[in-house]
């Protein structure tokens, strides 16, 4: 099984704080639709007062050429409402619903405690399936969190399960929101989890400082994790999480460190281009 790779456009705009033009946005993201990623996080339908860099989200959508790219795209909500918005466009595949395992950062992200996100899930969840649309649930603060909240890789499993059984969720990524992993503890996190659900997808959404991204990398691959996020340049990292934010895993780290037959779906020239065109501002 070949490793599932999504690039986060998304996730690396969004805390910046210079406005990046719509149709810079969207080529950018033309672009990545070369390359081959399964799954391209392009935007979010989110508050602007929250997110302001992509209030226009619907807009790069209209510009966005889908005829010949195997890329499926996903878009981030936070409540029912950007779940209405995101089920009205037929081109997207995946909405992103970030539940979080920490209350304080459930509070901060989403201005929800754990159980009012939990009627959010079943509310975009069904909203997601009558547009044939798939929710991914990002178990935020997977990890460990800056705010002495509880959590362990029995607590995320217990989630995951509780969100399966509830739901019938069948995508997950284990996220390092803050950026506090460590190679032992990812290790045992997708130990103890991956064995647990054999039938759902669990991937690893990892946030990290250029010089432990590969081995990060290679303890979740080794563990048996076979989804990863990235972004090019390492670029994003979560506003909401703290001040100082930790990007995530650079696309450039995760290739070099994985195995090359995994791989085999990338188009490399059209990454190349693609890396080029990020080191120039998304230009």
């Amino acid at each position: 099984m070949s490793v599932s790779i999504t690039e986060c456009p998304r996730d690396a705009m969004q805390g910046l704080e210079n406005w990046i033009p719509t149709e810079v946005k969207a080529d950018y993201i033309n672009q990545l639709l070369k390359v081959g990623f399964d799954v391209i996080d392009f935007g979010s339908f989110v508050s602007p007062k929250s997110i302001p860099q992509l209030k226009d989200t619907a807009e790069v959508l209209s510009r966005l050429e889908l005829n010949n790219t195997r890329s499926k795209l996903l878009a981030i909500v936070a409540n029912e409402r950007g779940a209405k918005d995101a089920s009205q466009f037929n081109e997207i595949a995946f909405q992103g619903y970030p539940f979080s395992i920490s209350p304080t950062f459930q509070k901060r992200n989403t201005n929800s405690t754990i159980e009012e996100s939990l009627k959010r899930v079943e509310s975009i969840n069904e909203i997601a399936r009558k547009s044939n649309q798939e929710l991914l649930i990002y178990i935020s603060m997977a990890f460990g969190n800056p705010y002495g909240d509880k959590w362990s890789p029995d607590l995320t499993s217990s989630w995951i399960e509780t969100l399966i059984d509830r739901f019938g969720i069948k995508h997950f990524a284990l996220a390092d929101t803050a950026g506090v992993s460590a190679v032992r503890l990812i290790q045992d996190m997708f130990e103890t989890v991956m064995p647990s659900f054999e039938d759902v997808q669990i991937g690893a959404h990892l946030h990290s400082n250029p010089e432990s991204t590969v081995e990060k990398v290679v303890a979740a691959y080794s563990a048996g994790c076979r989804s990863f996020d990235c972004a090019i340049g390492g670029l994003g990292g979560c506003p909401m999480a703290e001040d100082d934010l930790v990007g995530n895993v650079d696309t450039i780290k995760l290739i070099n460190g994985l195995p090359k037959v995994e791989l085999e779906h990338i188009n490399l020239h059209e990454f190349e281009l693609a890396v080029s065109q990020s080191k120039n501002g998304f230009n």
